[in-house]
């Protein structure tokens, strides 16, 4: 849409009357409703707005701030203390005396000015061992052996942690990877740089392991979401799942529900349990009453199982992995697709409860349907986006929703404050807000449907490494992607140098403690 001032004709300060700069106004006015009506149908339509550019300060009058002398006044001039070194905190590796070219006669040595200069060196450190090695009496032979830490691997461990910096960290593409190291004059092949970099390195295996279950055995609330890798030419799904202690990263083929459970149990781990609280949860689902009922029936008499897994001492059925579920079920005479999926449901919940999971444990999501258990909430800005959605129909409804955002916003910064450790209980406020009636008919709704609750930056380096490399191909490049995201991630949680970090593990250092370990620490100190 053209501007009306691209239209108009200039007018002379001749021909400017009252009735005309009256006019001009009423113009100018006109056209800034039409260009806020541009953006609005804009930002409905899902597309880029004109941004809010605050002025340079580059044109300012740089006689500001000056007093009549030319020097700085007291109210631009900050007390700024001593000048700090910037280099001060940096290891010298050399330090070289340099003197003038001319030092007049009688010039007094006053010491040395340090100037910093900062580089990298970029070489190969080939070191030979020679193994010495001696004949025996009896005609055998003894030899000198390589250290321990180097796993009989002719490549050293800062060359594998730079192998594993770049391509899981820095997301260097394989093959830009290997012609980096060629060109740096590693001689190594494609092959030998794809097993260190799907390689599952036992030295991670403890810590990757325990992260999930240290991370949900002190949280009160985890932040979840979801997206789509391909894996060996397939669409897939990866899981995440953390909060401010830790992340967790899962590639599965499914995203429904039982996986999400399944992710929180650790996949093979998981095991299932039914009791009176999974009998509440099939209810609620919908579950026809009449198989309820034979379920529970038979959950009285102790006649559970016939799996020898099954603990019917204590009224609960027991079962370990999701083949010997499915046998259960099947033993049940339970073939309805969805009464299994219900009734699986139910028994998972159970069997993470039974782990050490808070049944408390607030659930953070984009309000997806498969993250809908325990206690289900949306991050904030998913909650706010409900509103923003909302396509007002006439002016009443606008001010509606520019008034429920308002007191939306309003709200969290006392949200901050309460996460910090404020007392102040800030329920009531939320509350009301939902409760609000307008007359706004589908803002009502958005409102109740947040009434109940209230995480997308960890998955989002995920994507990106996805649009970078692609699809994995083989099961051990899928699994060391996940674990090498957890790692990754957990470890910046923490602030924690993931370069750092790859070197201490496998050069044998202790200068770290184990994620699991620094996950507790932090849950304790908070």
């Amino acid at each position: 849409m053209d501007s009306l001032k691209s239209q108009l004709p200039k007018i002379s300060e001749e021909d400017r009357t009252p009735l005309v700069d009256v006019l001009l106004e009423l113009l100018e006015w006109q056209q800034k409703q039409i260009d806020g009506l541009e953006q609005k149908i804009l930002k409905l339509k899902g597309e880029t707005i004109k941004p809010k550019i605050k002025p340079s300060k580059m044109d300012d009058d740089p006689a500001k701030g000056k007093d009549e002398n030319g020097n700085d006044s007291d109210k631009s001039k900050k007390n700024k203390g001593p000048k700090r070194s910037k280099t001060e905190h940096l290891k010298i590796d050399a330090t070289i005396d340099t003197q003038p070219d001319n030092i007049p006669e009688g010039s007094i040595f006053k010491g040395y000015r340090k100037v910093v200069i900062q580089d990298i060196k970029f070489e190969t450190f080939n070191t030979c061992y020679r193994l010495a090695e001696y004949q025996t009496l009896d005609g055998s032979y003894v030899s000198g052996q390589l250290p321990e830490d180097l796993n009989g691997c002719h490549f050293g461990n800062n060359l594998i942690s730079f192998i594993l910096y770049q391509y899981h960290h820095q997301h260097v593409t394989q093959p830009l990877l290997l012609k980096q190291l060629l060109d740096l004059g590693i001689d190594i092949s494609s092959g030998r740089l794809s097993q260190f970099i799907t390689v599952d390195f036992d030295l991670f295996q403890d810590e990757k392991d325990q992260l999930l279950q240290a991370g949900l055995s002190v949280s009160q609330y985890i932040h979840t979401d979801d997206t789509g890798p391909r894996h060996d030419g397939k669409n897939g799904y990866c899981t995440h799942i953390g909060n401010e202690l830790f992340a967790w990263f899962s590639s599965t083929a499914s995203k429904n529900r039982i996986n999400f459970l399944s992710c929180l149990g650790q996949g093979s781990d998981s095991f299932y349990v039914l009791n009176a609280g999974g009998f509440v949860y099939m209810e609620q689902q919908g579950l026809p009453r009449a198989l309820l009922a034979r379920l529970e029936l038979e959950f009285a008499s102790e006649v559970v199982c016939s799996l020898p897994l099954a603990d019917p001492a204590d009224k609960v059925v027991r079962v370990e992995t999701a083949l010997n579920w499915q046998k259960w079920l099947d033993q049940q005479g339970i073939k309805n697709q969805q009464h299994r999926r219900i009734i699986s449901e139910g028994a998972l919940m159970e069997g993470l409860l039974a782990q050490g999971i808070y049944s408390s444990l607030s659930i953070v999501s984009d309000d997806a349907g498969q993250f809908n258990v325990f206690d289900h909430a949306l991050c904030w800005i998913h909650a706010e986006r409900i509103i923003n959605r909302l396509i007002p129909l006439n002016s009443e409804h606008v001010k509606a929703v520019a008034d429920t955002r308002e007191q939306l916003w309003q709200i969290y910064p006392d949200l901050k404050a309460y996460k910090l450790g404020s007392t102040e209980d800030i329920k009531p406020q939320f509350q009301s807000m939902c409760s609000t009636k307008t007359a706004y008919l589908t803002l009502n709704l958005a409102l109740k449907r947040m009434g109940n609750n209230l995480s997308e930056r960890d998955i989002r380096d995920y994507i990106k490494k996805r649009k970078i490399n692609g699809s994995t191909r083989s099961e051990a490049g899928r699994r060391c992607r996940d674990i090498f995201a957890r790692l990754k991630k957990t470890c910046l949680r923490h602030k924690i140098s993931f370069w750092h970090y790859l070197k201490v593990r496998l050069l044998g250092l202790n200068n770290i403690s184990l994620l699991p370990d620094l996950i507790r620490t932090a849950a304790t100190c908070n």
